[in-house]
């Protein structure tokens, strides 16, 4: 690419925001793959949850079956170890066709009325199998395909992929679970896989192998861990993905039927317009990012829009208005792509290629906290009440955000932008 087109690419504006996709035709069947990858993913864990609750009808019950699925995300620092040892495409395609035969098996068994509760919960720990480890090798992937200029824009276009999915996924099974039941559902999940495996056949000779050095799996592990340790700007990346996910996603993830009913008197029906609000606002400000192209103040805007996110979350707990929670969800889902996108871009940026897997495992165990974190947060709710607990869990984590601010202030003046 010459120096011209690079910056041109790297003005903001409507062209900047598809700049990765653009004329990249590796990067648009990866992208395609994760929107056909995460739909699958979406789709089944509303199917999948639906049936467990339909088996046990114990909302404890319930929350045994998610612990599992999510269970497999605390094996991230091995996957990233693997990721960095391993063709990534290989990996990937492993994945699909784990995920794809996983499901294929629990839709068969329903099919012929041969599901027990326990069968769910082993085929949800079968798919969380293919769905977290996988992680490292996906993201990692991108910056060998895109490049670092065109990776802040790349990681934003992923992200609306995944909140477009988490949006359509959940209404698309639901509807289907209605229409057609939820066998066929689980039907039309594993096709999901199967075309995001498709996708990747055709990059096969991409995804290189970047340590293939003969060490032991739990070595690589190690050495990880100490490379990540000595960079401050990544533990400073990966202490704000932590607290993130220990103080504010366990909320969304599970507090937001409690608002809708207890706070603003709403039925499901609410409860999914909520949602949805959230996820329209996820997805406008991801292409909002895509379209700042190769900017400079990425580490400013990750610490400043997580801060403003934090905000905006004690301002909802405290509203009991209806109109006024729709728009502060909407305000929620913008600004929550500071942090969603931000997070990815700048834990590549700020190590070496040679431990990108492992430095995404480690952030792959930052958001694994978030089962305990929500069991935790849980039990204060119970004492003080959900609204009193976000509201708190909000002011922790501005002064996280602050503290990381003082502690390491290279993090706000970091662009990570690719000479000229």
């Amino acid at each position: 690419m010459s120096t011209a087109t690079t910056a041109s690419s790297n003005k903001p504006g409507r062209r900047a925001a598809l700049a990765s996709l653009r004329g990249n035709r590796p990067f648009q069947r990866l992208w395609f793959s994760n929107v056909s990858f995460f739909g699958g993913v979406w789709t089944q864990t509303l199917v999948l949850g639906w049936l467990a609750f339909e088996t046990t009808h114990s909302e404890f019950l319930v929350a045994v079956f998610t612990a599992a699925r999510l269970a497999p995300m605390l094996l991230g620092p091995v996957a990233g170890a693997v990721a960095d040892r391993h063709n990534r495409v290989r990996l990937l395609t492993i994945a699909c066709a784990w995920a794809m035969g996983a499901v294929a098996v629990v839709a068969a068994l329903a099919t012929v009325g041969l599901l027990p509760y326990w069968g769910l919960v082993v085929g949800g720990l079968a798919i969380g199998l293919a769905q977290s480890p996988s992680q490292p090798a996906r993201a990692s992937l991108v910056l060998e395909l895109v490049g670092r200029e065109h990776l802040s824009n790349a990681n934003a276009l992923n992200a609306m992929a995944l909140n477009m999915t988490q949006v359509i996924g959940p209404g698309l099974g639901g509807a289907m679970v209605a229409v057609i039941g939820a066998p066929a559902a689980l039907w039309v999940s594993a096709a999901w896989y199967g075309a995001s495996l498709v996708l990747l056949l055709p990059l096969r000779g991409y995804g290189k192998v970047v340590h293939d050095e003969a060490q032991s799996v739990l070595a690589m592990v190690a050495g990880g861990f100490r490379s990540v340790g000595r960079n401050p700007l990544a533990v400073a990346v990966l202490l704000v993905t932590l607290a993130a996910n220990t103080l504010l996603w366990p909320v969304y993830q599970s507090f937001m039927p409690v608002f809708a009913e207890e706070s603003l008197g709403l039925d499901a029906a609410g409860l999914g317009a909520l949602l949805t609000c959230c996820g329209i606002g996820g997805l406008v400000g991801s292409l909002v990012i895509a379209g700042l192209g190769d900017f400079r103040g990425k580490g400013a805007l990750f610490v400043v829009g997580t801060a403003v996110w934090a905000v905006l979350w004690a301002l909802f707990a405290l509203s009991h208005t209806v109109s006024l929670s729709l728009v502060l969800m909407c305000v929620i889902g913008l600004s929550s792509a500071a942090f969603g996108v931000l997070q990815t871009t700048l834990l590549l940026l700020t190590t070496d290629p040679a431990v990108h897997g492992r430095a995404l495992g480690l952030q792959e165990l930052a958001i694994g906290i978030m089962p305990v974190a929500t069991l935790v947060l849980g039990l204060i709710a119970e004492r003080i009440g959900v609204a009193r607990t976000t509201f708190g869990a909000g002011l922790v984590l501005v002064a996280v955000l602050g503290l990381v601010a003082l502690r390491v202030p290279a993090l706000l003046k970091f662009s990570g932008r690719s000479p000229v």
